[in-house]
């Protein structure tokens, strides 16, 4: 038996004879499938095609893969006094990049953004024996179910002195973000979106398929990250990231966005 890959959003599911019939998290409205149908990956078979990257993004050590495959987005490794966090993840790995990770320090925790960026979380979590942080909210969308994954419930949770998980929801239910004190920075995933105007962030429902939030969530995000002041943000993908002002750029963004969904066709 083969453990699959959904190539569209990246999401590896349990080892089985036949991929599956569907992909859940591509037929959410979050996502999508593409014209032609789902198209399923051995993991060997995309494993053979890829080959990881190991690399500084905005000071932190970032973790992806080449070609470009699924959504795209890079992990980023975060240290701590309990050892290192995994944000995010990516469907790829090797014996190459767990052998750099350990020369790093190894990992005690991942933690993730949102579905559509779990990736192979399983085989990272079993390489290091680590657990995976997930929002219990979000237990629904976890495709391949192991003891390493765990659900925390509430509003934030500290992994480690200085560094908080801390629930926005928005763009998923349970989406979180991680406030790293020490840096003064956010690791955002797509919950809060790094955009081409950095001056700016914006949020969304759906991306690829383009339905905005509700004036309600995005203030809620704002909320939750209220008690969290923080000057870098780091997005989802190589090259994301916000250097100064990030929890300014989060409020005047949130009122920008306000006012366009509520009275469009007003200069934002």
């Amino acid at each position: 038996m083969t453990t699959w890959v959904c190539k569209t959003c990246g999401t590896q599911y349990p080892p089985d004879e036949a991929p599956p019939s569907a992909c859940a998290i591509c037929e959410d409205a979050r996502q999508y499938v593409p014209d032609e149908g789902q198209v399923w990956l051995a993991w060997a078979e995309f494993l053979d095609g890829h080959r990881g990257e190991f690399r500084d993004d905005g000071g932190i050590v970032g973790i992806g893969c080449a070609p470009e495959f699924a959504i795209g987005q890079r992990a980023l490794l975060v240290p701590s006094g309990a050892g290192n966090v995994l944000w995010d993840c990516i469907t790829y790995l090797d014996d190459e990049l767990v052998d750099r990770v350990a020369n790093e320090g190894g990992l005690a925790a991942i933690a993730i953004s949102h579905p559509h960026y779990y990736g192979a979380m399983v085989e990272w979590a079993r390489a290091f024996d680590c657990p995976i942080w997930v929002h219990e909210a979000e237990q629904r969308w976890v495709m391949r179910p192991d003891p390493l994954v765990r659900f925390w419930s509430g509003e934030t949770m500290e992994l480690d002195e200085g560094l908080t998980l801390i629930r926005c929801g928005g763009h998923f239910e349970g989406g979180q973000v991680l406030h790293w004190a020490e840096r003064r920075a956010l690791l955002s995933g797509d919950i809060v979106q790094l955009i081409p105007d950095r001056r700016y962030v914006s949020f969304m429902y759906s991306y690829p398929n383009l339905i905005p939030l509700p004036p309600s969530k995005v203030q809620a995000i704002v909320r939750a990250l209220e008690p969290f002041p923080f000057e870098a943000i780091y997005g989802a993908w190589w090259g994301r990231v916000i250097t100064r002002d990030g929890s300014a750029v989060v409020r005047r963004s949130a009122e920008r966005y306000v006012r366009a969904v509520t009275e469009p066709g007003l200069d934002a």
